[in-house]
């Protein structure tokens, strides 16, 4: 069992921090978005803001980098979207349409279009260019907590409150698949970085592995001691990463076993994004923000681990499949 390091603590806002992001391309930086309705971004590893955007009326709750870490989309407490060019510091988009909340944000890949999911049940996606809505998928049961595209950008997934994770095709323009086997709120939703295949992570203390091809179950990591917060597959994509309030596991399918478990002692969980070896944990403690590493290397020396939880559910299937094709734009 290896020790977390604390990398750094700091105030990131005037009042309760309520989203944050690490940015994907570097790992070097993310962006918070408080209570305080600004959104702020920071350098990893220092202590001062490298910039403070404003222009919501009202609190944000969802903000995310796209791609090329060259502008930032928050979601506010009223639904409102606003877009900002990073360089020039401003608002540069206003989008309106969610009736209530906005609880989550991500960026196609192309860079040319943003997911945001709401409160309200809906998905919706925004053409940057347009300057508009160009579809919106209705189908949840209740706010729709987490949503991301695939790497080759023809889908979009939307995890949810009601426990369901749908998968929605953009040139179609409608639900493909809905994955059902989730027994608790999803947390967390990831794609393979190369492979065709996509994680979720739920309240129900399970992380499951499914086949984008077939739409099969693949594997099931858990149950877990308590609910999955965040996922992450590591470097390689051999290895799939759970983190919960308590701890983070590191989990092999081939052979299928738990093969790292490390102690955690941060607060509220934000955030994980795995950068070379190491993994990043971003946590929030009202309006203070704590930056986690943990030194993956060599985790194969550490053996299985039993924390004592439930009996485990069938193991990780080894599987592999072929890569994902380059990203392209809805039409």
């Amino acid at each position: 069992m290896r020790r977390a390091d604390k990398l750094q603590e700091f105030v990131a806002h005037a009042g309760p921090v309520n989203c944050l992001k690490i940015g994907r391309k570097s790992s070097a930086v993310m962006v918070t978005g408080g209570e305080d309705k600004k959104v702020n971004m920071w350098a990893i590893g220092k202590p001062s803001a490298i910039l403070s955007l404003t222009g919501h009326q009202s609190p944000v709750e969802c903000v995310t980098f796209d791609m090329a870490e060259e502008n930032v989309v928050a979601g506010a407490a009223s639904g409102t979207l606003k877009l900002w060019d990073i360089e020039e510091a401003k608002v540069v988009r206003t989008l309106t349409g969610h009736r209530s909340n906005c609880m989550s944000v991500d960026f196609h890949p192309s860079g040319n279009f943003f997911a945001s999911g709401s409160l309200d049940t809906n998905v919706k996606i925004w053409d940057i260019r347009r300057k508009a809505c160009v579809q919106t998928y209705k189908g949840h049961s209740k706010g729709v907590s987490h949503i991301r595209f695939s790497p080759d950008g023809r889908w979009v997934v939307s995890g949810s409150e009601d426990s369901l994770v749908k998968l929605w095709d953009l040139t179609a323009g409608k639900l493909l698949h809905e994955f059902r086997l989730h027994e608790g709120a999803v947390r967390a939703l990831e794609f393979h970085p190369t492979e065709c295949l996509m994680a979720s992570g739920s309240q129900d203390r399970r992380c499951r592995l499914w086949d984008m091809e077939t739409f099969e179950l693949v594997g099931t990591a858990g149950p877990d001691s308590m609910p999955v917060q965040a996922i992450a597959f590591d470097s390689a994509g051999d290895h799939i990463i759970t983190a919960t309030a308590a701890h983070v596991k590191v989990w092999g399918w081939e052979p299928d076993r738990c093969v790292d478990y490390v102690d955690m002692g941060w607060p509220k969980l934000a955030e994980v994004a795995v950068h070379e070896s190491k993994l990043l944990g971003c946590a929030t403690d009202k309006s203070s923000v704590s930056v986690w590493v943990v030194d993956l290397a060599g985790r194969d020396a550490a053996p299985p681990v039993d924390d004592g939880g439930d009996p485990p559910d069938p193991p990780m299937a080894a599987h592999r499949r072929g890569s994902t094709t380059p990203p392209r734009d809805p039409p």
